[in-house]
């Protein structure tokens, strides 16, 4: 008996998708609250950069400048009770974002007890179950797939959470990312995956990288809607987070979030970026700068430049005063070798 020929597949475009984000429109007090995260983000970063210069942060360290308006604008949209978050090892900015005290975050740089990982993860493996921070991981797209447990976590458990799960274009060509595609939307995850495209992953173009460089369309094949997204526009960030969230909590699977974005400094503190030219990353911040964006916004309306003075003062103040704290903490004791090694004794 002859088979039925299956039904014609449907093109993504004819599928149900999320409608096209709109550019959040804040309130004058809402711009502010991104302008002073940004900025702290900004300026705890170069604090940082200059104590690995003089040897208070050992390994390696992955700056987030010029990338604040990602973390910032997505994860000002989330509900801090229910949803999750996990990154790569640039993670920083991400715990800063979600109001993280920076002098935990700057204990941790520098190997301090103090810190939030009590001094034994460093700059790339920040934790805090408390504020559903799940890292900070170091290797290449393994956070992946551990936000799409956490997204499974969410619907076992129906709490009603979203997991946000980042990572780089340099991660996007990694096999257990479409394996957790795969998966999310099969078992339709509550996960928003956010890829950082900062263009140039370690040292290579994504151009040159990937053969499909337009890497919202990823999920294309296992079903999944993807949005490109101005990255360096902190309200268009915030309107995709909007349109994405409402998508996973009416229970339609996964989505995908192109996040473009740029680094000013090379992949980590070790590199110094030969691969592009100074003209280059100066044309990006003098166009492209999320944070002097949001000041001239909120120039206009009518935040003067004594009040913006008067910020800036006291983000360096808080930054200061988390590298004093972070240089004069305690090392942890050496019996914490030992701890945290085992969830249980075996």
């Amino acid at each position: 008996m002859a088979k039925s020929p299956a039904p014609p597949a449907v093109p993504l475009t004819n599928r149900e998708r999320p409608a096209d984000p709109k550019p959040f429109e804040a309130t004058k007090e809402q711009l502010l609250d991104f302008y002073k995260h940004m900025l702290l983000i900004r300026r705890f970063e170069e604090k940082a950069g200059q104590l690995y210069g003089l040897g208070f942060i050992g390994g390696f360290c992955h700056l987030y400048i010029g990338q604040e308006a990602v973390a910032v604008g997505l994860q000002s949209a989330l509900d801090g009770d229910k949803d999750s978050v996990i990154t790569g090892y640039r993670d920083h900015g991400h715990m800063l974002a979600y109001g993280i005290d920076p002098k935990v975050i700057m204990a941790e740089l520098t190997g301090r007890a103090a810190g939030i990982s009590r001094g034994k993860g460093g700059s790339m493996h920040m934790f805090s179950t408390e504020h559903k921070f799940y890292g900070g991981h170091g290797i290449v797209g393994a956070q992946v797939s551990l936000g799409t447990g956490l997204a499974f976590g969410h619907k076992y458990s129906n709490d009603g959470g979203v997991c946000l799960a980042y990572f780089g274009d340099g991660a996007a060509n990694q096999g257990q990312v479409y394996e957790s595609f795969n998966m999310a939307e099969l078992w339709k995850l509550p996960i928003i995956f956010v890829i950082e495209n900062n263009q140039y992953a370690m040292g290579t173009s994504v151009n040159r990288a990937s053969a499909e460089d337009q890497l919202y369309r990823r999920g294309e094949s296992f079903r999944i809607p993807g949005i490109q997204v101005d990255g360096m526009d902190v309200l268009a960030c915030r309107g995709a987070a909007e349109e994405a969230l409402a998508w996973v909590r009416a229970g339609k699977g996964p989505v995908i979030l192109e996040m473009k974005t740029y680094r000013y400094r090379g992949h980590s503190m070790s590199d110094p970026a030969k691969y592009r030219s100074r003209e280059e990353v100066q044309g990006v911040r003098d166009k492209s700068d999320p944070i002097e964006h949001v000041k001239k916004l909120l120039e206009a309306q009518g935040v003067g430049e004594a009040d913006l003075k008067t910020i800036e003062q006291e983000i360096r103040k808080t930054v200061n005063e988390a590298a004093d704290f972070a240089e004069s903490t305690p090392e942890p004791d050496e019996a914490e070798l030992y701890t945290d090694v085992l969830v249980e004794t075996y």
